[in-house]
């Protein structure tokens, strides 16, 4: 019988954006994301949170249209790191993809995750997501809203 092939994890996401240096600044900023070091190329950059084991590689170009691509990409945080996001809100600002301030007001529960959902400057949409649900409840069970088309 064949060994049956699959895959090990997702190694990058391709995003495209107006300006990569400026578009890594923003993640980095926001998200935390670095430029992965020791790789021997230029472009695309790449930016990851984990020592480059998974990526988001900036690629020049004009972010594509909102029905075609891909919908949206969802980090995985501690509940620490997720509650961590919340705080920063106020100063480092994020927008939904209609422009919309984002707050710890549009976290939503998903009965076992929770999510928080918004775009980067090029209206690529993005979520921070995390399993540890109890920890997000606590601090944040009474202020719930509904997800994101």
């Amino acid at each position: 019988m064949p060994k049956r092939f699959s895959v090990a994890q997702i190694d990058h996401v391709e995003v495209l954006v107006p300006n990569i240096e400026e578009a890594a600044s923003w993640y980095e900023r926001v998200l935390g994301l670095a430029k992965v070091a020791n790789l021997p190329w230029e472009i695309p950059l790449m930016i990851s949170s984990d020592e480059g084991a998974t990526k988001i590689a900036l690629f020049s170009g004009e972010p594509q249209a909102a029905d075609v691509g891909w919908r949206r990409v969802a980090f995985r945080a501690s509940g620490q790191g997720f509650l961590a996001f919340i705080d920063q809100l106020d100063a480092i600002p994020v927008f939904d993809h209609k422009g919309g301030a984002v707050s710890a007001e549009n976290i939503v529960d998903h009965d076992v995750s929770w999510s928080i959902y918004f775009a980067d400057p090029y209206g690529n949409r993005l979520e921070i997501t995390t399993y540890d649900y109890d920890e997000v409840e606590k601090a944040h069970g009474s202020q719930v809203a509904q997800p994101p088309p």
